[in-house]
């Protein structure tokens, strides 16, 4: 069974994230470095993929600038999305290959691990028809949006909401479904979780999904620099 190297980098902004992915996708293109899952926090954010529709940010510039959100285009695909504290995102930087070389079997293996890793927490999530991400109920759970680059490297990845406040996503239509709401470990399951407690379950739960097998690198957590440096 292959590997896919787990790493947990706290806090990034997202336009450094971004940076880091590209760097990484090349390396990963080039066989420098194997599969690997980046595990992380934006600060607020507003996201737009390349399907998104500008009216689905519901408040104006100045809000924006108040509330301290950033906007910024995505490569990936899907609509809008909100990132920020409270929240996991993960990035596979992955090589499709063989029977896994299909967009959509990526997606749907992505919503599989995050089923189970909500399972852990003794929650009952699933897919709905039609809409990518994990749903509880008629509330999302998680988003999911994806990029599939030359050689069938993968990018951009999901965000799984764990904290109670969810405000941020009352200035956005969330991927651009009107008449649904959004939801949250924490509030699905009246417990307070720490980001990194969540990570170290959803993490082995995406590599099972992949045909893989999770390996956190063994020393203090990586540094941003330090991944910049081996991807060069």
């Amino acid at each position: 069974m292959s590997a896919l190297i787990c790493r947990h980098l706290g806090l990034v902004p997202y336009g450094e994230a971004s940076r880091l992915q590209e760097r990484m996708v090349e390396a990963r293109r080039a066989a420098r470095i194997d599969d690997t899952l980046l595990l992380l926090t934006h600060p607020p954010v507003i996201t737009l993929g390349r399907g998104a529709d500008p009216g689905h940010v519901l408040v104006d510039d100045a809000t924006l600038e108040a509330a301290g959100i950033e906007v910024h285009a995505a490569s990936r695909g899907g609509d809008v999305t909100f990132h920020g504290p409270g929240q996991l995102v993960g990035y596979p930087i992955t090589a499709l290959a063989g029977p896994r070389r299909d967009a959509h079997r990526f997606l749907r293996d992505i919503e599989e691990g995050l089923i189970a890793a909500a399972a852990d927490f003794g929650v009952r999530a699933a897919r709905v028809f039609g809409r990518t991400g994990v749903w509880v109920g008629d509330a999302k759970l998680a988003a999911i949006g994806v990029r599939i680059g030359a050689g069938w490297i993968t990018s951009h990845g999901f965000a799984l909401n764990v904290g109670r406040d969810l405000s941020g996503f009352g200035t956005i239509v969330p991927c651009g479904i009107r008449g649904k709401r959004v939801t949250s470990l924490a509030e699905l399951t009246g417990r307070d979780l720490e980001v990194e407690e969540v990570a170290s379950v959803v993490a082995p739960r995406i590599a099972e999904a992949l045909g893989s097998a999770a390996v956190w690198p063994e020393g203090p957590p990586a540094r941003r620099a330090a991944l910049l440096e081996a991807t060069a």
